[in-house]
């Protein structure tokens, strides 16, 4: 008998045994294809021998000095790494163990800079609904997943919302793209208005949209009038890509392919590929100068923060990414994933929309695709599907909510950047067998 504390009290699920590749191995020796990479995580899958190497290499050295005491070599070399190919004007990286603690720093960063500056009245954050940024109180708050808010509620502080980016569910009919757009982004500066210049501290916001609404890419030039935006009234841009950064979408960053630079720039998932827990927050200079110019001090920490171990995991993923051409390699795959699925679900009756950018993709499921009506939530089509894909050895990510918290299924794939493609053509062919079967068994 188990006396873990599982997600679901009412599933027990197999143990994981081992990993190499694309692949995930259970106590059965059944192999599961990792198709979303655990939680968008596993950017080189798994047992990558450069990363194991340098593990272990670090492990012989040093496991853990506390950062009130110490830097290390790794947290040096890593924060280096990210400078040298961070957007412009990123100067620190402040290290952490995961997305929800980064966003929390994040947060709690954009706030102490104002107080540094003088400006202690800034204390409203503005955030997008349909939107997630983490689990811990501060960052779940900050997001728009309704459905993981709602238990939490009465702890939760109050982050206004403004509507996402989402052109498939909320463009209007005879808009064009440029002025759906500027449309949402304009909100921003509504709602900045609404609780006055002079108290709003920041706005956070997915690059592009992960798992509450699936793989949701901006329409161009929405970050750019959002970036103008937050100049106008003093309001730091801070850019959520836990999930679709590190590579993910084809560029290092996702703002890359958008023409903006934020304030903080918020990372962890492909940072380290899984092999350690890590997040950080990148820092631009200006924000960093008023900490020395101020206090000196940022009133914040964790334990674990700038773990040497996880620096060690962090500098080796973003090496072998560069060095190997990893990185490179992700462009074209994704534009293959895209011409697979668009094959395997572009005429599909219960397919609405294909969507995202490099190895980061989804597929909307519809009751009906000419009036987009969703599936009964009753019916848990995104469950069904992933327990069909786990039945065939695929391993995707779906969700529930996708147009409001509630209505909307979608699956997201984020395989490792190392698949091959054989290998996608195997993921879509899987994937639609599944999505075949489930909605087979509801109809």
């Amino acid at each position: 008998m188990s006396h873990v504390f599982p997600r679901h009290t009412r599933v027990a699920p197999p143990a994981a045994r081992r990993g190499s590749g694309i692949h995930i191995e259970d106590e059965a020796g059944r192999r599961y294809i990792d198709a979303s990479g655990g939680a968008a995580v596993s950017c080189l899958g798994h047992g990558h021998p450069r990363v194991v190497a340098a593990l272990k290499a670090q492990l012989d050295a040093l496991e853990y000095a506390h950062s009130s005491f110490f830097t290390s070599d790794p947290a040096e070399a890593l924060a280096d790494t990210l400078v040298a190919t961070g957007p412009k004007g990123m100067d620190r990286v402040y290290f952490v163990s995961g997305g929800s603690e980064a966003v929390e720093a994040a947060i709690k960063m954009a706030r102490q800079y104002f107080i540094e500056r003088g400006e202690p009245a800034r204390r409203v954050f503005i955030s997008r609904r349909q939107s997630y940024h983490g689990n811990t109180l501060g960052a779940l708050a900050a997001g728009g997943n309704a459905w993981r808010k709602a238990p939490y509620a009465p702890l939760l502080i109050d982050v206004p919302l403004i509507a996402p980016c989402f052109a498939y569910r909320f463009r209007a009919e005879g808009e064009s793209e440029e002025a759906y757009g500027l449309r949402v982004a304009n909100e921003l500066e509504a709602e900045i208005l609404l609780h006055g210049p002079a108290n709003v501290a920041g706005f956070l916001a997915e690059t592009v949209g992960g798992a509450t609404a699936g793989a949701v890419p901006p329409v161009a030039g929405y970050f750019k009038r959002i970036r103008e935006i937050c100049d106008k009234y003093g309001v730091l841009l801070i850019l959520d890509e836990v999930m679709c950064g590190m590579g993910r979408t084809g560029t290092l960053h996702a703002c890359e392919q958008e023409g903006v630079v934020p304030d903080l720039l918020v990372l962890a998932k492909g940072l380290a590929g899984g092999y350690q827990p890590i997040g950080a927050v990148m820092v631009q200079k200006a924000v960093y100068d008023a900490f020395v110019a101020g206090s000196g001090y940022f009133q914040h920490g964790h334990t674990y923060a700038a773990h040497p171990l996880a620096c060690a995991a962090g500098l080796a993923v973003q090496r072998v990414l560069h060095d190997d051409g990893v990185l490179a390699r992700v462009a074209p795959l994704g534009a293959k994933l895209a011409d697979a699925l668009e094959e395997r679900f572009g005429n599909h009756h219960h397919v609405g929309d294909i969507r995202g950018r490099g190895l980061f993709m989804a597929i909307e499921l519809v009751r009906d695709r000419a009036s987009k009506a969703p599936f009964d939530p009753a019916l848990r089509l995104n469950a069904r599907i992933k327990a069909e894909a786990f039945s065939r050895g695929l391993l995707v990510y779906p969700m529930g909510g996708t147009i409001d918290g509630q209505n909307g299924d979608h699956v997201l794939l984020a395989p490792p950047f190392i698949i091959e493609p054989a290998e996608i053509d195997q993921v879509v062919d899987l994937l639609g067998q599944s999505v075949d079967a489930a909605i087979a068994a509801i109809a």
